[in-house]
């Protein structure tokens, strides 16, 4: 049994990845999320409650992708074939932003 290629060690500037099952067991990990289950638990729920919010009145419509930002990194979450896939990457921002 070959494990699956999922390609996301060609992400730019990402610090790592976790791949998870519909069930939220990480199949494939690396970096700084490699077997990490506290911060796939979390992210996990933060979907599930996203999946539930109701963008617009079309019953099809549903998020693509969620991001949470902080200072020096951020997270992106989206799901594909049953698979939720999270990857933290640098926060590159284009502007400097002026509090």
């Amino acid at each position: 049994m070959s494990i699956p290629q999922h390609n996301l060690d060609h992400i730019p500037d990402q610090l790592g990845y976790l791949v998870l099952n519909e069930d939220g067991a990480v199949v494939s990990s690396a970096g700084d999320l490699e077997n990490d289950e506290r911060t796939a638990g979390i992210l996990l729920n933060m979907v599930r409650l996203a999946c539930k919010v109701q963008i617009s009145e079309e019953k099809l419509d549903f998020f693509k992708r969620l991001s949470v930002i902080f200072d020096n990194f951020l997270y992106v979450a989206t799901i594909s074939n049953q698979k939720i896939y999270i990857s933290k990457r640098k926060l590159m921002p284009k502007e400097p932003v002026q509090a």
